[in-house]
């Protein structure tokens, strides 16, 4: 079983990040879905293990491509802050360009909003912000994805 923790909108506050990883003890990867600006080398040095990271809004100058595009367990993934898309007003841009893509799962960020939705067609993952929520319930929110033996994945929307 593979443990991936996803995260985005950390904006230069990683006392819950910190504490995150405290509480899931060993994962094999993190995925930063934007909003780091400019400490990506710390949030590599906390992970302590492989990291992806996608830009965000507040990312300015970043050396990291805008997308991501890779592959966990059976599923074709797209990673995106989500600006682009304009994912604050709704998800049809972003959920029909990953669908042509043919994208199974896309991880955004940027609302600070969790969600989990899983569609005939396509699963989204935002995992909200682990340190300025904007959802009624003010949490800061994270997921974890299972990867099982056999390519399939589970997710569960935890907070800190």
């Amino acid at each position: 079983m593979q443990r991936i923790m996803i995260v985005s909108d950390t904006h230069r506050k990683h006392g819950n990040l910190a504490e995150a990883l405290y509480r899931e003890g060993s994962i094999d990867k993190l995925i930063h879905l934007g909003d780091f600006e400019g400490e990506d080398d710390l949030i590599r040095e906390m992970a302590g293990c492989e990291v992806l990271m996608v830009p965000g809004n507040n990312d300015f100058f970043s050396p990291y491509s805008k997308e991501l595009e890779t592959h966990i367990g059976k599923y074709k993934v797209l990673l995106t802050h989500g600006h682009y898309y304009y994912v604050s007003l709704d998800l049809q841009t972003l959920r029909a360009d990953a669908v042509a893509r043919g994208f199974d799962i896309v991880m955004f960020g940027h609302t600070h909003r969790p969600l989990i939705s899983v569609e005939d067609e396509i699963t989204l993952i935002n995992p909200g912000s682990i340190s300025y929520p904007r959802q009624a319930d003010k949490k800061c929110t994270y997921i974890m994805m299972e990867v099982d033996d056999g390519g399939g994945a589970e997710f569960t929307l935890k907070s800190v």
